[in-house]
């Protein structure tokens, strides 16, 4: 089983608990060396608790929208990344600290397992790219200039060791219009290991409704209920709570 430090599963929290059940679960599928009928009895348990969950599956599917309200840990709660609620998310732990330039700034702490892995011992460097696009989409919205990724230019320093520590940093940089700039890196210890730098799109609420809408076979209904909400709501205050001294758009912040 791994040691992975997971934080804390809240009790009350039977998703969660299932999600924290099966990764290790994982994490042994594709690590751990067994005899023929082991495999065999674990599938056939498993086969029948999936077919549990499908017979008492609701009509809806489970989503809930980013709230910058919540806890950092809460911004995207079944993101294959930090969402606590998904099984195949390490998941990623992260914090909002104060940061030097007046905006509040993600940290994260990550332990990433074999099914990660990429080259021998070390990360997969389509994971790290995954990581860098999570926590960087969650620093601008700490910083109140939330958006869509643009563009990743991922710049891989050394190897990223697998089932060790590692450490996050993420901040935003500037805004120019509806372009947002944020920079982010990981570390061994004090070692680079990666770092990468994003631009983001800003996106109203009419546009999020046509990409939701495009999607409608595949969307659920009551996240499209609220993305038309907002879209009627557009020019009223936004939902987006501000945290930071954000400049309006004509005028992006030195750095």
């Amino acid at each position: 089983m791994s040691d992975a430090p997971l934080g804390t599963v809240p009790d009350d929290d039977p998703r969660r608990r299932l999600a924290a059940a099966l990764r290790p679960v994982i994490s042994l599928t594709v690590s751990a060396s067994f005899d023929d009928d082991v495999l065999s009895a674990a599938a056939a348990a498993i086969e029948e608790v999936g077919r549990t969950l499908e017979a008492a599956a609701g009509p809806k599917r489970v989503r809930q929208q980013p709230n910058i309200r919540q806890h950092a840990q809460e911004f995207f709660p079944t993101s294959p990344i930090i969402g606590m609620a998904s099984p195949i998310a390490p998941p990623v732990v992260v914090q909002v600290v104060d940061g030097d330039g007046g905006y509040r700034e993600i940290r994260a702490e990550a332990w990433f397992d074999w099914p990660y892995e990429g080259p021998p011992a070390c990360v997969h460097g389509g994971v790290i790219a995954e990581t860098f696009d999570e926590i960087l989409g969650a620093a601008i919205m700490v910083a109140g200039s939330p958006g869509m990724t643009g563009t990743l230019t991922v710049r891989y320093r050394k190897p990223t060791p697998l089932r060790t520590p590692l450490r996050i940093e993420a901040r935003f940089l500037s805004r120019e219009g509806r372009k947002i700039k944020a920079w982010a890196a990981i570390y061994h210890g004090d070692l680079l290991c990666a770092e990468a730098e994003g631009l983001f799109i800003q996106v109203n609420p009419s546009q999020f409704l046509a990409i939701a809408e495009g999607n409608v076979d595949g969307a659920d209904p009551a996240v499209l209920e609220v993305t038309r909400a907002e879209a009627v709501r557009e020019g009223a205050a936004s939902d987006v709570q501000i945290i930071g001294p954000v400049p309006p758009p004509s005028e992006p912040p030195t750095t």
